[in-house]
């Protein structure tokens, strides 16, 4: 098992990201290109970034500064519930309702209201586990 936002982690995740068709497939439909960033929400920076192009990802690493299209921050307890038990698109709005997830950077109530982007999402949280397990 490995620990979350580590590099063996956020390597992982990339591949588990890769190898999920709903995922890469709903994306590549969208034309889908971003640098996703993961962390904390009481830290200043990310931890991981994800590069996105097309719905595959082609980085996975530690965050270096790049410019972000998504920032998602919440507390480590919250993240390892979700990464364990997933969200749904229930859960997903009353966490963001209720700030524990919280996103610096993007917009997710037009994200949450596109159904090309809120089913990746989710996958997304899901395949997260997947690489925390591994």
């Amino acid at each position: 098992m490995t620990t979350l936002f580590s590099e063996a982690w956020v390597k992982r995740f990339g591949e588990e990201w890769n190898r999920e068709s709903k995922l890469v497939g709903g994306l590549a439909k969208s034309d889908f290109n971003s640098v996703i960033a993961y962390g904390y929400d009481n830290e200043d920076a990310p931890r991981v970034v994800l590069k996105v192009e097309n719905g595959h990802v082609v980085y996975a690493g530690f965050y270096a500064g790049e410019a972000l299209n998504w920032d998602l921050r919440a507390s480590r307890e919250n993240w390892l519930k979700w990464t364990e038990k997933g969200l749904g698109l229930m859960s997903i709005g009353m966490a963001y309702t209720a700030r524990q997830l919280r996103f610096k950077v993007g917009d997710y109530k037009a994200m949450s209201k596109d159904p090309r982007m809120i089913g990746p999402f989710i996958t997304s949280l899901s395949v997260m586990g997947r690489a925390l397990k591994s």
